[in-house]
């Protein structure tokens, strides 16, 4: 069986998905797969460090709907592309890496040439049910019809999260039986631990303060804006608490306003991009990690990779209790969930932890053990290799490939020099 990977996100573009499609796809058979993905900029360069047989395409719609010319112009081109890369390559089956647009021009591949089709679900893109606002992929009308569709007509669906998994059972009535697991996971050779080091934390520009730890595109479901808010009461128990936060996106002037209102400007730190060794160090230095994640309008967390990375490198979690986040953490032992809609449950969790040493230690110490377990990309990989019929994964991991993952995660936060608000 020959297999088409058909994702917009891919390395070197960014984005925790595109990350989980290359740790995967590398240690899969070579001559079983080929990858159609998005362009880049930097994509020429990066493709010469690897012999995965990549096919690179803009596979970028201005429109995923089919009422404007230019969405249904665009699903047209892509099918025409697609169809001829399926015929050249002797592509058996399609892996879509989202329902839209990559599965509605799978389905279009389906319904016309019979090619069976699977498409990955991650939690936001396939959540249907809006807490009031009209946010998200699937607050449209006719975005819902066309997922409709792509849902009627999978071979199966690959969920992220059990959380993921209900989504596709329950809001799109498949059957548990074409509703298939698969989490992403962790580089456990890479995210290690390490004592705490005054010189990195001073490089990081922590000092010795308590570090509250957030890693991620700024975007309003990851809860940064609950975090800040939450500050005041936190610093009524933890007078010299700094809040890091690692990444950059659309949400990052509105946030450094908040910190401005808030007078948060000495407790609130933006890291923006930093290397893959800082990265790591500030995982390992931190005394918490934090995603407060909630949802928004149909937006939601799928999972949450960086909660895996931070628990691989002995630190604790703290994620909100919305989407796929608690599946990453053994609950109550390496991690906790609370609500994060308003900033008073935060708080005080927040504050509860931080003045327990004792227990942060111990909970971190647990998380190593637990993502080590559960979440190493060795042992998805054989999960995943199962999942689509392979047999013999006798090829060793990345065998030909010269790119390390150390140098993909380098791509997949972006931002500016650090900044203190």
């Amino acid at each position: 069986m020959k297999t088409l990977l058909l994702t917009e996100i891919f390395p070197p573009q960014t984005g925790g998905s595109g990350r989980w499609f290359w740790e995967i796809y590398t240690r899969l058979p070579r001559d079983q797969f080929t990858i159609v993905a998005g362009t880049d900029p930097e994509a020429l360069e990066f493709d010469q460090t690897h012999d995965l047989d990549v096919v690179r395409l803009p596979l970028t719609l201005p429109d995923w709907g089919l009422a404007s010319w230019a969405g249904l112009s665009g699903y047209w081109r892509l099918f025409r592309a697609i169809r001829q890369i399926v015929r050249e390559r002797g592509i058996d089956r399609i892996h879509c890496g989202r329902c839209l647009p990559c599965g509605f021009v799978a389905l279009m591949l389906n319904k016309l040439d019979g090619v069976p089709f699977s498409c990955y679900v991650h939690g936001e893109d396939a959540n249907a049910v809006s807490l009031g606002a009209a946010d998200g992929v699937l607050s449209s009308r006719q975005l819902r019809w066309m997922t409709r569709q792509v849902m009627n007509s999978v071979s199966s669906i690959i969920a992220n999260s059990r959380n993921s998994a209900r989504i596709a059972t329950e809001q799109w009535g498949l059957p548990a039986e074409r509703v298939k697991l698969l989490h992403p996971g962790c580089d456990t050779n890479y995210f290690v631990p390490a004592a705490r080091d005054a010189n990195v934390r001073k490089a990081l520009g922590w000092g010795d303060r308590p570090v509250l730890l957030t890693v991620g595109r700024l975007q309003k479901r990851k809860g940064h804006d609950m975090m800040i808010r939450a500050l005041s009461q936190v610093r009524e128990a933890v007078p010299d608490v700094l809040f890091a936060i690692v990444g950059s996106g659309e949400e990052l002037e509105p946030l450094q306003r908040l910190v401005a209102s808030e007078g948060q400007q000495n407790h609130v730190l933006f890291h923006g991009k930093l290397s893959d060794e800082q990265l790591r160090q500030a995982y390992q230095q931190a005394d918490l990690f934090v995603l407060a994640n909630r949802q928004v309008g149909t937006d939601i967390e799928g999972f949450g990779m960086v909660l895996l990375e931070s628990q691989a490198c002995g630190r604790p979690v703290l994620a909100g209790d919305s989407g796929g986040t608690a599946e990453t953490m053994s609950l109550g032992e390496t991690g906790e969930v609370v609500n994060c809609d308003t900033p008073d449950q935060l708080a005080l969790r927040l504050i509860q932890l931080l003045l327990d040493r004792d227990r942060l230690d111990q909970m971190g110490r647990s998380g190593r053990a637990w993502v080590v377990e559960h979440f190493d990309w060795t042992a998805l990989s054989q999960q995943a290799a199962e999942l689509f019929g392979i047999s013999d994964l006798s090829e060793p991991e990345s065998v030909s490939s010269r790119t390390d993952s150390r140098d993909v995660r380098e791509l997949t936060l972006s931002g500016s020099p650090n900044s203190l608000v």
